[in-house]
């Protein structure tokens, strides 16, 4: 006697979708409260009232706001182009020396004779190809970015100083001067490029399908490529960005110097990627964020002008630069420890 199985239905319905989550504890909107960003704002308004009771004469005047803000703009274009490398999991130790690249290209004697919209144009080109080589290096050579960029980092800081005879190249033509170091409604030129560099770095970065690509690839490079993504032409493009941040940059130098010389962005790479760790994005990739960024920016331009505005020596300010940089990162590493245990 044969047993006969009980034939059962099979489900052809589909799952019911998953139930939304649950709002954040933070606020009704659903939107999580950044303490790591209202953190860095806090020990900007402190660094603000040290300014202000050490020099209060001095300090919340316009024209100090002033020099504290063209003195972010260059080194915060710098980092704007960092954070995009760094979230796609790599480094760029040469954009200092692509900014000493640049300014010296632009400052030429002959690209001064053929006008401003010239010299302009040759500024962005020579950071964009320097930022392109280092992204070809990296993406289609496969040398290790720390490698691709440190090279890069003494060939165009060598090519400055062939260029220049190591020597400053002024500039001559008044139309470039008038432009870059004028003022649009009572704002520097200089402080409405680093706002709107930062506005469009934004956008791509939150807004469109080359950030969030970005944030894949340096989150994990093979679930992007297997996601559908060229994760080696988008490598060579982040580095592109980097390099034409570093062109706007050395317009913004050489604007505020009238000058272009070798000497020009030494340590820029230093100070864009403490500004950036700073600002809370990752080294290792796929986490970080521009206004966090901004803040480190503007901490270690504040923290400058303090010790300018009180005769302080160099060498004291590069310690207390160092004490925030170790300080931010402790802080970081223990707030992860304490959410992981929770």
């Amino acid at each position: 006697m044969t047993e006969q199985t009980e034939s059962r239905p099979i489900n052809t319905e589909p799952d019911p979708p998953p139930a939304p989550p649950a709002a954040k504890k933070n606020g009704s909107s659903g939107f999580p409260l950044d303490f790591r960003l209202i953190g860095l704002t806090g020990v900007l308004v402190v660094l603000c009232l040290v300014g202000y009771f050490t020099r209060p004469e001095v300090f919340f005047t316009e024209g100090n706001i002033s020099t504290i803000l063209r003195l972010a703009a260059a080194i915060g274009v710098v980092s704007v182009g960092m954070t995009f490398v760094i979230i796609s999991g790599g480094i760029d130790l040469s954009v200092g020396s692509i900014v000493a690249l640049s300014s010296v290209w632009l400052t030429t004697l002959a690209t001064q004779s053929y006008g401003p919209v010239v010299m302009v144009i040759c500024g962005l080109a020579v950071g964009l190809g320097c930022g392109l080589v280092n992204g070809l290096l990296v993406s289609y050579g496969k040398v290790v970015p720390f490698i691709a960029t440190l090279a890069m980092y003494a060939s165009a800081r060598g090519l400055a100083e062939r260029l220049s005879g190591r020597k400053t190249q002024v500039v001559g033509d008044a139309g470039f001067l008038e432009f870059f170091r004028g003022d649009i409604l009572g704002i520097p030129v200089l402080i409405w490029m680093f706002a709107l560099v930062f506005g469009v770095g934004w956008v791509v970065l939150n807004r469109t399908t080359f950030g969030r690509r970005t944030y894949a690839v340096g989150g994990n490079a093979e679930a992007a490529r297997l996601a559908g993504i060229n994760v080696k032409r988008h490598t060579a493009l982040v580095y592109a960005v980097a390099g034409v941040c570093c062109g706007v940059a050395a317009l913004m130098v050489v604007a505020r110097t009238t000058a272009g010389a070798s000497t020009n962005g030494m340590f820029y790479e230093l100070d864009a990627i403490a500004a950036v760790v700073i600002g809370g994005t990752l080294l290792t990739g796929g986490k970080g964020s521009l206004l966090g960024t901004l803040v480190g920016v503007l901490i270690f331009t504040v923290l400058s002008n303090i010790f300018t505005l009180n005769n302080l020596d160099t060498d004291i300010q590069n310690i207390a630069k160092g004490a925030i940089i170790v300080l931010a990162v402790l802080l970081r590493f223990r707030g992860r420890g304490e959410r992981s245990t929770t």
